[in-house]
């Protein structure tokens, strides 16, 4: 199944390290991040894993919900957890699918058989409160994923979904934005007290109206 940005995101039922959850439900009124491991026990996931316990505050903070899976059960999680926590420092604190059965793997597209016939593949997906996906990436086994990037990326889709903005290249949160092209400038003066400035009819900056 090919999923797209603006999709829905599947529903499922699953087992996870805390009990059996309705994606969906579990989602509520939040963002998620749904982000797949090939298998327990390799170590550039283990590294991901600590990382993202480690942002537990971050992501709370934005009302972002990480859950993770990969196609192993769930003794062999929990005892993978005990290495994360050993080696990186902090727990898995946020609820980690077990897929011995790769249906959600399968639902959502992770099992990329010319790179590995049964493992998945190290997918993310951000999905919104009215549970459309609004990013995907497919990364490789050797390559971990930058977490803070996430991070960055869900500062930007929050943003402008609140205002009429867009985030210009390697943006940050609370640098300035780009007023949308369909604003006149008059609406653009109305929407943005803060002044723009012009660089180009379609390239008005303005400052980050959150800061």
């Amino acid at each position: 199944m090919s999923l797209r940005l603006g999709d829905t995101a599947p529903d499922f039922t699953a087992e996870t390290t805390e009990g059996t959850i309705t994606f969906h439900e579990w989602i509520g009124d939040n963002w998620a991040i749904l982000f797949s491991h090939p298998k327990d026990f390799t170590p550039v996931c283990t590294t991901e894993l600590g990382e993202v316990a480690k942002l537990k505050s971050a992501f709370d903070q934005r009302s972002v919900k990480p859950i993770g899976l990969s196609v192993d059960p769930l003794d062999s999680h929990e005892a993978w957890n005990r290495d994360i926590e050993e080696t990186q420092g902090c727990g898995v604190n946020f609820p980690m699918i077990a897929d011995p059965e790769r249906k959600v793997a399968e639902l959502y597209d992770m099992i990329h058989p010319n790179a590995d016939a049964t493992a998945t593949v190290r997918t993310v997906f951000i999905i919104d409160p009215n549970k459309k996906i609004r990013l995907s990436l497919t990364y490789p086994q050797t390559a971990g994923r930058n977490f803070e990037e996430i991070l960055r990326v869900i500062d930007s889709m929050q943003l402008t979904d609140r205002y009429k903005v867009s985030t210009p290249v390697n943006w940050k949160h609370g640098e300035d934005v780009i007023i949308v092209p369909a604003l006149s400038d008059d609406q653009a003066k109305e929407l943005f007290p803060k002044g723009f400035k012009t660089l180009k009819p379609y390239l008005r900056y303005t400052p980050n109206p959150d800061a």
